[in-house]
């Protein structure tokens, strides 16, 4: 993976993890199952550890792409 697609990839899963937390909170806030909140949250989860490990994996690339 080059640096570029690296960046790319980063930006999506932020923008993910986002999306998910901004849909965690309102389900959350609107009296959702404890079960669709956790759901969403296991989700948040997963995304944030594939993307640490991301960065950590490829921490030379970033540097070439900033």
């Amino acid at each position: 993976m080059n640096a570029l697609e690296l960046q790319h990839e980063v930006d999506r899963l932020l923008l993910h993890i986002r999306g998910l937390v901004a849909v965690s909170d309102l389900l959350e806030r609107r009296g959702a199952s404890e079960r669709e909140v956790r759901a969403h949250r296991e989700e948040i989860d997963r995304l944030r550890d594939r993307l640490a490990h991301l960065i950590s994996d490829n921490r030379d690339a970033l540097g070439a792409a900033a």
